[in-house]
């Protein structure tokens, strides 16, 4: 482990960080923790100013910079929130950058970072992944000898991203047993535990990754960070696949536990977030009380857990698949290959045999466009509760219909959300 990475430089950075970054809040949630039997608080830094804590980081490594780097200005790769972090901190320090940020950024993200940057950054896409953006990146800073700013594989940015952890401890009472903390490249978790376990070493660390992304859970059982073969994106601010140098050795060393949730449970949690809290969470934001509910029954009477939500940049548009993914992680929404014979009756038949009065059909859509006879329908079929699926099915095989079930790991389930 760097000698560098260690809680008095997590201290000094949050020194040089407190003038210019918003103390956020560390608010109780009802409904975790009723669902935990503890204590349940939420560290809001979506409520940062960029809306997530990677301000922390980025601008504790560029206002370090001597004279003669930030005449060369500097250049990072991002999912989003570090190169909003980055704008933010060029707009303030009055330093010329750029943001290489995959294609598939939310917009939302994309415009944040023109609008944070005033004027002093430039944005380019490139790439599907973040790991194509980033080697962009790099070969950009050797070719510009601009500074690269590492989103969380630099002693800088991982002692600025630390205060998080080092607020959230102030914040909280003697009662603080579990902090749990997303986990992208490792930069924010590793800055947390730093800080904890020297100061507050009772208290445990869990990290947290996206099943379809889990770089960490692969380093972790490898023994050195190692490229996962592909990365679901849709956790976009968590989406790495490969974790860092530096991050590795400081959760394999000090962090507790990490575990991984899938892309449908962040979803549900994200709604549950948002209609209940009233907080706005981006896919990474949800992840740390995503898997608070595992820890229902672990912790101490009297004992009480705290969750980071690292980030609220969540684009509008995002919604309708967020709500989609959810019913199918719920077991509330399905999808079924129907072939309907070309005679009078046969859709009636499906209304009223297969179907009950409980069940809503959301989507209808015949497979091939042109010629209907020799193709099936893709029908899917809202539920009122998980538990009427297996009627539904007992009706299905009494059907004379062809109908056959498309399961979420069907690669034709990709067409659909």
């Amino acid at each position: 482990m760097d000698p560098q990475l260690n809680a008095a430089g997590v201290d000094a950075a949050a020194v040089l960080l407190a003038p210019v970054v918003v103390r956020t809040p560390l608010e109780h949630s009802p409904r975790l923790s009723e669902a935990v039997g503890a204590r349940v608080l939420l560290k809001r830094e979506n409520r940062q100013i960029t809306r997530s804590y990677k301000a922390r980081g980025a601008y504790h490594l560029i206002s370090g910079l001597d004279a003669g780097e930030r005449e060369r200005g500097v250049v990072c790769a991002s999912a989003g929130n570090h190169g909003q972090g980055l704008a933010w901190s060029c707009a303030r320090l009055g330093i010329e950058g750029r943001v290489y940020v995959p294609g598939n950024t939310p917009r939302q993200k994309r415009q944040r970072i023109q609008t944070l940057g005033e004027g002093h950054v430039e944005l380019v896409v490139v790439g599907s992944t973040y790991d194509e953006a980033n080697g962009a990146a790099h070969a950009d800073a050797d070719r510009s000898g601009a500074v690269f700013v590492h989103p969380f594989d630099d002693v800088r940015t991982i002692l600025g991203q630390g205060t998080v952890g080092r607020e959230l401890s102030e914040q909280a009472d003697a009662s603080l047993h579990t902090v749990v903390v997303p986990v992208g490249g490792g930069g924010l978790v590793s800055g947390v535990a730093l800080w904890l376990k020297e100061n507050r070493p009772g208290v445990r660390v869990i990290g947290v990754e996206p099943a379809g992304a889990a770089s960490m859970t692969m380093a972790l059982r490898d023994g050195h960070p190692v490229a996962l073969p592909g990365v679901d994106t849709f956790v976009d601010g968590a989406a790495v696949g490969r974790v860092g140098e530096l991050t590795f050795p400081v959760v394999r060393d000090l962090v507790d536990d990490v575990v991984t949730v899938t892309e449908g449970a962040v979803c549900s949690e994200m709604l549950n977030l948002y209609q209940v809290e009233g907080i706005i969470a981006e896919p990474a934001g949800a992840l740390a009380s995503t898997a608070v509910h595992r820890l229902a029954g672990q912790i101490p009477e009297g004992g009480s857990v705290a969750c980071i939500v690292s980030g609220g940049n969540n684009d509008v548009s995002r919604y309708a698949e967020i709500v989609e993914r959810s019913l199918i992680h719920e077991g509330l929404r399905h999808y079924f290959l129907v072939s309907f014979p070309q005679e009078p009756g046969a859709l009636r038949h499906f209304l009223d045999d297969v179907l009950s009065a409980t069940e809503d059909i959301v989507v209808f859509d015949y497979i091939k466009k042109n010629n209907r006879e020799t193709g099936p329908a893709m029908v899917g079929i809202e539920l009122e509760s998980p538990s009427d699926l297996a009627a539904l099915l007992v009706r299905m095989e009494k059907s004379p219909l062809e109908i056959e079930r498309v399961p979420p790991g069907s690669p034709l389930f990709s067409f659909l959300t």
